[in-house]
């Protein structure tokens, strides 16, 4: 037999290099009754993939929130018939939101919300029953369904005649969709408090409240866009598109420290992470939430590392992205930043 143990020293120990290795075993996340939601994401940093990067979202969120950083938040999506509004509209309120990108869909359900009207639950895409069926039954009864919630069309006639009765009136004159907005957070606010709402007054009527502006580039594609056509055949307001850049690039322009909050994609994305093209500068911190994958070349997937091959994104600037459902991480990202600097 032949004594080869004599070789099997040169094995005993590793000599290759590993530029990119790091002594940082992952660790196995415990969780407990009575934890608060920053010490589950402190535990989510201890595991990997996905709740690592929630992790990550919530240290680079936490620190945008510093009085220095000036804050862009991109909201797409179905977030206010979610129930996604009082989140943004307190985060407003506190101050963590310097400028908010939106859908006209979210401001109409926004002030939907306001001035009364409510969305449901509904039945869930996995229902046994057949959904064509469902929602032609749904049609017969005059009820738009978003995936699980469910709205009563008369709340979009409540909508039309408080556009028509509280805010266009007050803007006959060709102006910037944010101003139309700000005409808006205003009448949600009166109504909301004249009519004693159970319901908050909403994210329209907290950034009027607190001298936000929001920018809703798409206006037109929206129950809120339709009406502001209508009314146009017949008067002499008109909206300026272009004009709300210069506000929104001046903001960006004049930011020491700047953020970016992205919720979904679609145009408020874009419009966030465009707007620092026509800057000096670029975005010192960034955050995505979104369900979109990467690899269609889409926008509303893409990584925000792409955006910074763009100069969206400063070199050294701080980003994630997070895949997920965004009813689950905005409120987990934004509870556990919140516990941090308070």
């Amino acid at each position: 037999m032949n004594d080869d143990h004599g070789d099997g020293d040169d094995h005993d120990e590793h000599h290759v290099h590993r530029e990119e290795f790091h002594h940082d075993p992952i660790a196995h996340a415990e969780v407990r009754a009575g934890m608060t939601v920053g010490e589950l994401a402190d535990e989510y940093g201890a595991a990997g993939v996905g709740a690592a990067n929630l992790h990550k979202a919530v240290d680079i969120y936490a620190d945008m929130l510093s009085d220095d950083v000036t804050n862009f938040f991109g909201l797409a999506g179905a977030m206010v018939p979610t129930g996604m509004r009082k989140i943004v509209a307190d985060l407003i309120r506190d101050g963590h939101i310097d400028a908010l990108v939106t859908t006209g869909a979210n401001l109409t359900h926004d002030a939907i919300e306001g001035i009364g009207g409510k969305h449901h639950h509904g039945r869930d895409e996995q229902d046994d029953k057949s959904m064509r069926e469902h929602d032609e039954q749904l049609r017969d009864e005059e009820v738009d369904r978003i995936y699980n919630v469910y709205l009563p069309q008369e709340h979009f006639a409540l909508f039309e005649s408080h556009l028509r009765s509280e805010v266009f009136p007050n803007i006959e004159e060709t102006v910037t969709i944010q101003r139309m907005v700000e005409e808006l957070g205003r009448a949600n606010s009166e109504v909301n408090e004249r009519e004693g709402i159970e319901e908050d007054a909403g994210i329209a009527a907290a950034a009027y409240e607190n001298d936000v502006p929001i920018y809703c580039p798409a206006v037109q594609d929206s129950v809120l866009g339709l009406q502001a056509w209508m009314y146009s055949q017949t008067s002499d307001f008109q909206l300026d598109a272009l004009k709300d850049m210069t506000h929104l690039t001046d903001l960006a322009f004049e930011a020491e420290t700047s953020g970016a909050m992205v919720v979904g994609g679609g145009v408020p994305k874009n419009y966030v992470l465009q707007t620092m093209l026509v800057s000096p500068k670029a975005y010192d911190y960034a955050v995505q939430l979104t369900m979109d994958p990467p690899q269609t070349g889409g926008l509303s997937g893409a990584t925000l590392d792409e955006a910074r091959s763009w100069g969206k994104l400063e070199k050294a600037a701080r980003n994630v992205s997070v895949y997920a459902d965004a009813t689950i991480t905005l409120p987990l990202v934004v509870a556990a930043a919140r516990e941090r600097i308070e």
